[in-house]
Order: C-alpha cells, then sequence, then structure tokens
C-alpha cells in the first residue's frame, strides 16, 4: 500500500491512500469538520442531505447534475420552487428521485438510505449536532455507507474552498472544482482589490435574515455568511459585536439606535412555508416589480422608523439562498455596488452570474436575484 505525504495531502485538505490499481480508489479524505473518512472514488451514487446541494453538484456535473444522486432532502421545492421547477422541465427525472426528511427534526429514513446503496452521503454542518446525537454516522458505517461534512452556510467564506476541493475529490471533477474556485477567487478580488486601493469609509450596513419570514423582527448575521460578505463588500456589519456565531436576533430598539446607512434583507419565494407572508420573493425570474412592492411594505415596520437607510432609499432585497452555496461573490459583488456605487459602476454582477451559469451551471441564467429601492442604482 502507497500512502502520500501525510503533510503535503492536508495542505491539499486531503488524504490519500490508494488500494488497488483499480479503476476505483479506496481513498480517505479530510472533510470540513477534520474527520477522516474513506470513500471509494469517483462516487457513482450520493445521497444528498439537503436538496440545495444541488448548487454545488451541478457546479462540477454541468451537463448531468443529477447523473450520481439517488436520493436527496425535500427542501428544494419549498426553499427555492423557481429552481426546483426549472430543474424539473430539463430534467423531469427528478420527480421520481427518493426524498429524505432531516436529520435535524428527526424525519430521515435510514433503512431508506440504506436500501438505495450510496457510495458517501453529503451532509452540511449545521446538521452535525443532530446526526451525532442520533447515532447515524455509527449506523450508516455498520453498512459501509461513509458520510462527509460540507459547508457553505456556518462559515461558508472560510470552507466554502476545502468544501468544492473534497466534492471535486469525490466526484472525480479535480480541475473543474479548481477552475471554480479560481473563478469564484477571481471575482471576490474585483471587489477586494479596489477596496483595498480605494480604503473607502465604510457605511454601516443592517442585514436582515429572511426579513417578513415572520411577524417578528428581525433575524440577522454574526461576523460570518451574509454578515462576513458585508464586510467584503465594503460595508461594516451592524449585528457583527451583537451576536456571536453565524446566525441570531437583534431587536428593533437596536436598529434605530444604530441608525444604519443602508439596510440588506434576504429574501426567496416562500410560499410553500409561510403562504401569503411579507417575504421578498427574490430569487431565479423572480417578478421584480412584486419584489420591489414586499421590500418598500417591510420598511414601515417599528424597526425601520427614521432610519438614515429608509429615509434616503438605500434598502436592498438579495436572494436568501446566497447564504447557502458557492455562488457568494455575486453577492459580495451586488453589495458592493449598493455601498459604493460610484467606486463599482463598471462592475455588473449580473454579468458575473451570467457567466457563471454559462461555464458552470446546468440552467440557463434569469435575473430577478436582488431589487433596491435607491432608483438611481
Amino acid at each position: 500500500m502507497k500512502v502520500f505525504n501525510r503533510a503535503a495531502a492536508a495542505a491539499a485538505g486531503l488524504c490519500v491512500l490508494f488500494s488497488s490499481p483499480a479503476l476505483a480508489e479506496t481513498v480517505k479524505v479530510t472533510d470540513v469538520t477534520g474527520r477522516e473518512v474513506e470513500v471509494n472514488v469517483p462516487i457513482e451514487h450520493v445521497i444528498l442531505g439537503e436538496g440545495r446541494q444541488i448548487y454545488f453538484v451541478g457546479a462540477l456535473d454541468k451537463e448531468e447534475p443529477f447523473k450520481r444522486v439517488v436520493g436527496w432532502r425535500d427542501d428544494l421545492t419549498k426553499a427555492d420552487p423557481e429552481s426546483y421547477a426549472a430543474f424539473l422541465a430539463k430534467y423531469p427525472q427528478i420527480a421520481k428521485l427518493p426524498t429524505f426528511g432531516g436529520m435535524k427534526d428527526g424525519t430521515f429514513d435510514i433503512e431508506q438510505a440504506v436500501a438505495l446503496k450510496p457510495d458517501v452521503m453529503l451532509m452540511n454542518i449545521d446538521a452535525k449536532t443532530a446526526t451525532e446525537e442520533a447515532g447515524y454516522i455509527e449506523k450508516l458505517e455498520k453498512v459501509g455507507i461513509p458520510l462527509v461534512y460540507v459547508d457553505f452556510r456556518e462559515k461558508p467564506m472560510e470552507n466554502t474552498e476545502p468544501s468544492m476541493r473534497l466534492i471535486g475529490k469525490l466526484f472525480g471533477k479535480e480541475e473543474k472544482a479548481e477552475e471554480f474556485i479560481r473563478f469564484r477567487a477571481e471575482q471576490i478580488a474585483k471587489v477586494t482589490d479596489v477596496l483595498s486601493k480605494a480604503n473607502p469609509e465604510r457605511p454601516l450596513v443592517f442585514m436582515e435574515r429572511a426579513g417578513g419570514y415572520s411577524d417578528d423582527c428581525c433575524m440577522s448575521f454574526g461576523d460570518e455568511n451574509f454578515g462576513k460578505m458585508v464586510e467584503f463588500a465594503g460595508g461594516r456589519n451592524m449585528a457583527k459585536d451583537i451576536i456571536p456565531g453565524t446566525f441570531g436576533t437583534v431587536n428593533p430598539e437596536q436598529i434605530i439606535a444604530a441608525n444604519p446607512d443602508q439596510v440588506i434583507i434576504t429574501g426567496g419565494n416562500w410560499e410553500g412555508y409561510v403562504p401569503g407572508g411579507n417575504w421578498v420573493g427574490v430569487g431565479y425570474g423572480a417578478d421584480e416589480k412584486e419584489a420591489l412592492r414586499k421590500l418598500e411594505n417591510l420598511t414601515k415596520r417599528p424597526a425601520f422608523t427614521g432610519v438614515k437607510a429608509v429615509k434616503e432609499g438605500n434598502v436592498h432585497a438579495i436572494w436568501h439562498q446566497f447564504y447557502n452555496n458557492p455562488y457568494q461573490f455575486v453577492a459580495i459583488q451586488q453589495i458592493a455596488k449598493w455601498l459604493h456605487p460610484d467606486l463599482f459602476k463598471d462592475l455588473d454582477p449580473e454579468v458575473t452570474f451570467k457567466e457563471l451559469h454559462e461555464r458552470f451551471l446546468p440552467l440557463p441564467y434569469k435575473s430577478g436575484y436582488f431589487v433596491s429601492l435607491n432608483v438611481s442604482q
């Protein structure tokens, strides 16, 4: 058995052991939690622990994004119904894909998973505690199903690259994964390089998570996810020192007292979760006029009374699912354009997103992912 140098392997985010000269290899991979897991690669059958994992699966398997998928969680139809409908129209066979409940809500059916004989199961890191408490890892190991964690939600600015490299290794698509990573880095640099040179004053930004999803106000982000994207885009995240983790809540009084310069609300079509809700339905091919109407309606809540951002029209909505996939660079570009319109007047996030679709993604691009009450933007 030939063993690769561990230091070099660790630098690449992987530890690899060859077990045979066959086309399929048994390798050890290190997931984003630091667990070493043995997997036969390239994998042919995978269970997606979340339906929205198709966002990154599709980036590597552009022509046939579902060719390896033998089962997936049942969340995409409600969390992103427009994208699901587009996938269904192009790949009608997905209507027959077995679906699962979630591990966090205790509805995952392990017997069903075993029957599908996957080579690996991909789980998001936010389900780690529930997965361990239920003993799913050990149960799956007993029947030869390895479980691997990826992360595009808890610490996406830290874990997106290693997660994509890991999936690239599992799929036998290392070169495509590296191409995606380079493209992502180049697009982020279009913002950070300009900010580094100009060193502009950073406006105070309140990022509201899923505004209008419920009557409560207001969910937000700490120093990660959209909170970190705001910092990359040249802003100051209002909730950075209020929320200790990635997600949390701020109260209306804190928003009024902080008096943010800019307000950005994440949204999506959540009719399947909250029928007739006040959420802003931005997303794939969204009705932008209706999204603007609902966005303006959210500014009338008590939490935004007298706030500078509302007075000056600097209130925006952005697709919520940027928080849960490797496309965050598009969000960073759009936020930068809102915060520093003079610096980024030549930067077009729509063009970036179109290029992403053309080069990597299985669906054709449709606009509708962001709207603004600022008529000059």
